[in-house]
């Protein structure tokens, strides 16, 4: 971007705590400095102006949970497919994302940790608009062997805090979010100890009952993974952890909205008990998504593509969506107007991660990551800091 003022126009703004009619945002130097109803704003004269008509502006959508996309899986180590990732998941909305490593040998996770790490928050070497890694979520292998998926059963291991003290170390303390069962034994330590490093635990691939979970929650667990998926199911006499995370009214949670892993009736159940204040979206993408149908890497393993579905032996193993799509499954699936879908997908995960003061708002001050979108929710423009304006 040039050192000029950049003035969008369009017909609304979500910002998405409001939305606001004949709206303007002013970027400079990467940052929204300004943003409002027109009429309420001054354009300095000068300024690069970008006039959008009946499209409305919002956050740049945020990732949280993403195990690769566009030929690329987040454990393989390089600048070139991490930027090729990138700048698909713009093309997508998408402007910020946690790549999301997946169980393995140890020493595998520690490698992968070491590099995602070192190109956390920095943009890749890209002329185009590109999606930026902001951090780190750790999948596995802290995860529970009666609800594992695909992670593989010899890889995976109970709470252990000299091995999750290896991890920190190589991340170069990037991890943002860890993903635990918080009924196997030594959680409570773990859950401790992220706390403490002010990682976000989240509780899935767990066996946990209704009691497990909700003690876990006072022990310092914050969030959620994958609702549904991965997880005891919730009984009308025995609630299990899916039960609690429905009925909890402080836990975020995250949901993957394809219509596949979770059927669109029980996405409006799922949205209903959270709400637009505790809903997430994740995309729980693999190196499949954005690709032709065929056997791709999820990690160590091979996961094969048919349409929606990505599998390993007859299991569903991460997804092929979108966050774009993902919102507008939303509207969709649950009647929701695209300003609260939108929530999902920008100041909800961004609240989750603790960047709020940065990310997930239109707000002066803020990055100026940003998606124009039509009015049905299909992505027109995505720009990310300095690029794609």
């Amino acid at each position: 971007m040039n050192a000029m003022t950049h003035a969008l126009i369009a017909s609304g703004m979500i910002t998405p705590l409001e939305f606001v009619s004949d709206a303007v945002v002013l970027i400079d130097e990467g940052r929204i400095v300004a943003c409002g109803a027109r009429a309420a704003i001054e354009v300095p004269s000068g300024a690069q102006l970008h006039d959008f008509g009946d499209a409305l502006i919002a956050p740049g959508f945020i990732d949280m949970h993403i195990h690769g996309a566009a030929g690329y899986d987040v454990m393989a180590r390089s600048d070139s497919g991490l930027r090729t990732m990138g700048q698909f998941l713009a093309r997508h909305g998408v402007t910020s994302f946690v790549p999301t490593t997946v169980t393995a040998p140890t020493d595998t996770i520690i490698g992968a940790l070491e590099y995602l790490g070192s190109r956390a928050g920095i943009h890749p070497d890209s002329s185009d608009v590109c999606a930026v890694p902001i951090g780190i979520h750790i999948e596995g292998p802290f995860l529970s062997q009666a609800r594992r998926g695909v992670h593989p059963p010899i890889h995976i291991q109970e709470p252990n805090l000299a091995t999750f003290a290896r991890f920190w170390t190589a991340s170069n303390g990037a991890i943002r979010v860890i993903t635990l069962a918080p009924e196997l034994t030594g959680a409570l330590e773990l859950i401790r100890e992220a706390v403490r490093l002010g990682v976000r635990v989240s509780m899935g691939h767990s066996n946990a009952d209704y009691d497990a979970a909700k003690k876990a929650i006072s022990d310092g667990v914050v969030h959620a993974t994958h609702t549904f998926n991965a997880m005891r199911p919730m009984e009308h006499r025995a609630p299990g952890i899916a039960g609690c995370v429905l009925a909890n009214r402080s836990l975020t949670a995250d949901i993957i909205v394809d219509g596949l892993h979770v059927v669109p009736p029980v996405v409006d159940i799922f949205l209903r008990c959270k709400g637009r204040e505790l809903a997430v979206l994740i995309s729980d993408a693999t190196s499949a998504t954005g690709m032709p149908d065929g056997t791709y890497r999820l990690g160590s393993f091979e996961v094969e593509v048919t349409g929606l579905r990505c599998e390993s032996h007859g299991k569903l193993a991460g997804s092929v969506l979108t966050l774009d799509v993902a919102v507008r499954n939303v509207m969709e699936f649950a009647q929701w107007p695209l300003a609260d879908a939108v929530r999902l997908a920008t100041l909800n995960p961004a609240r989750v991660l603790g960047i709020d003061d940065r990310k997930g708002q239109l707000k002066p001050g803020y990055d100026a990551d940003i998606v124009v979108l039509s009015k049905h929710g299909e992505v027109i423009q995505t720009i990310a800091g300095e690029r794609g304006i």
